[in-house]
């Protein structure tokens, strides 16, 4: 469990309080619109109406305090960026900043931020790969390059084993597991089989993967 401080709550910002909330962090949200405050409350530990860039009033919540601190303004980068810097000057160990463009994330990470995060772009990506390809069912992006997938098993390796089709020599990939009803089988071997009621975790490079499963 660690402690949050969450500055934004729009809708990515609510999104985000009720993810962390069941992952059982704690939550101290902040927001200038009273409304929005009140409907992070369900989810936050804490919530205050403030304004961010009030270096006074950033500096009372003790952000040094906390183990993530996270920028989540949607609309307004003015804001974000005097916000992102108001937290690393006062001691914030770990700062997270939502960019909507890559100038804004130079900028971010050049004034406060640790890392940045582009929502709309990474979902974009997402949406692409995944209902384009016939195979991918779920991906998640490691770096530029390289993935890991959820794929199904292609109709002519059912009922062959790892070892005949024999995907890491010839494309480099590794199959991390098998899944099949929601239960993730690890335990593969040369002799494990392909059949149809399962689905496959692999890692990859994204072009060895297209070249493998012929997307």
């Amino acid at each position: 469990m660690k402690s949050i401080l969450l500055i934004g709550l729009g809708n990515f910002g609510i999104l985000l309080a009720k993810e962390l909330s069941s992952l059982g962090h704690q939550i101290m949200a902040i927001d200038k619109d009273e409304k929005n405050v009140n409907q992070a409350l369900q989810y936050v530990t804490n919530a205050e109406i403030g304004d961010s860039t009030d270096e006074m009033f950033l500096s009372s919540l003790g952000v040094n305090n906390y183990d993530v601190c996270i920028v989540a303004i949607g609309n307004d980068f003015q804001s974000s960026l005097i916000t992102a810097n108001f937290l690393k000057e006062h001691g914030a160990r770990l700062v997270i900043a939502r960019a909507d463009r890559e100038i804004q994330a130079k900028f971010l990470l050049r004034n406060g931020a640790d890392h940045v995060v582009n929502p709309e772009k990474q979902l974009a990506r997402w949406t692409a790969i995944r209902y384009t390809s016939n195979h991918i069912l779920d991906f998640i992006e490691l770096d530029p390059s390289h993935a890991i997938f959820e794929v199904s098993v292609p109709a002519e390796w059912i009922g062959k084993t790892v070892s005949d089709i024999g995907i890491r020599k010839k494309y480099g990939i590794n199959i991390m597991g098998m899944k099949s009803d929601n239960t993730m089988d690890t335990n593969i071997t040369p002799d494990t089989i392909f059949t149809e009621s399962k689905t496959l975790l692999v890692l990859g490079e994204y072009k060895s993967v297209q070249k493998c499963f012929r997307l």
